[in-house]
């Protein structure tokens, strides 16, 4: 079924949105670095997977999934979605944990003094 995958990307980007609107993770915080970060993370993966292609590593497997449209050879329009859904969860996680480990370190501060 073509478009099936997108779809699925497309349900779990919006689940990403979801639980950074809720708990204030990445765009939520700070949504003009949020940004910045996104199109430089994504720009370096596509760059990566450009390069795979033209090394011959990286090449479209069964499309009977996808929707068959390609921003370049071997680079299919899902692609664009999977790393903006790889960077966006990437990010929320660092601002999940980031003031968990804060946390944990004051708390060891505290103890030790």
């Amino acid at each position: 079924m073509p478009g099936l995958y997108l779809a699925g990307l497309l349900v779990s980007l919006l689940g990403m949105t979801v639980l950074d609107a809720r708990l204030h993770l990445f765009f939520w915080r700070a949504p003009w670095r949020a940004a910045a970060v996104m199109v430089v993370g994504v720009a370096f993966f596509l760059l990566w997977d450009v390069l795979g292609v033209a090394l011959g590593i990286f090449f479209i497997g069964p499309q009977n999934l996808l929707t068959g449209v390609l921003l370049a050879p071997d680079v299919p329009l899902e692609e664009l979605f999977f790393l903006l859904l790889l960077c966006y969860t990437t990010m929320n996680l660092v601002g999940f944990v980031q003031p968990l480990v804060a946390r944990g370190l004051r708390r060891a501060e505290r103890s030790r003094s």
